[in-house]
């Protein structure tokens, strides 16, 4: 329903329930649930923050990201059962999206216990579901990184590195040239987690 909002920062309240700002667009103020890490980082002025609608029984509520792509892993998160939006935002407050989506990858489910609240159980889990959502993601045809040497990075990196990337939403055109840009900067020892990252850098700049 909702993409983004661009508005002016009106206001930041950080309680033991949360991390919310008010956003001011076109006369109404937003209110939104957000990570520690966002709060931080959030400054007076114009800001550009996507968004979720949350519809619960009871209420109804947004949360909000400063970049796309912790927004899409959100959602991911969220469709895991047993995973709320409380313990979305705790793992994304606690690890970045491409951190996280590392340990998913290498099924490092001792580091995601690291987050307040995430028992081994939970972790394996989210690891298990994630994993599925992540990588099992379908396309019509592969994507292919014309630029890429098959000697420069291994090419098992590469294409996980991409159906992450597909999987979170991003064009084709979009994936191929951060992708490429990445494989330039990094070593021939790259792994998928380190290409993702770098390849997310490029695409929220």
């Amino acid at each position: 329903m909702y993409d983004y909002i661009k508005g002016i920062l009106a206001g930041k309240s950080n309680t033991s329930k949360g991390a919310y700002v008010t956003v001011e667009a076109f006369g109404i103020g937003y209110l939104l649930e957000v990570t520690s890490r966002d709060f931080n980082e959030l400054a007076d002025g114009e800001i550009k923050i996507y968004i979720v609608l949350l519809h619960r029984e009871d209420k109804m509520s947004l949360c909000g990201f400063l970049h796309k792509e912790d927004r899409d892993i959100f959602n991911i998160l969220t469709s895991v059962s047993g995973v709320g939006s409380k313990m979305a935002l705790t793992l994304l407050d606690e690890f970045d999206s491409s951190e996280l989506i590392g340990f998913v990858i290498d099924g490092n489910y001792k580091e995601i216990t690291r987050a307040k609240g995430v028992g081994p159980k939970l972790a394996q889990k989210i690891i298990l579901e994630l994993k599925d959502k992540l990588m099992n993601y379908q396309t019509k045809e592969p994507i292919k990184i014309t630029s890429i040497t098959p000697a420069k990075i291994d090419d098992r990196a590469v294409e996980d590195a991409q159906m992450v990337l597909v999987s979170l939403g991003y064009e084709r055109k979009e994936i191929q040239d951060a992708i490429s840009k990445a494989v330039a900067i990094l070593n021939d020892k790259a792994s998928a987690e380190e290409i993702l990252k770098e390849a997310l850098k490029i695409l929220s700049a």
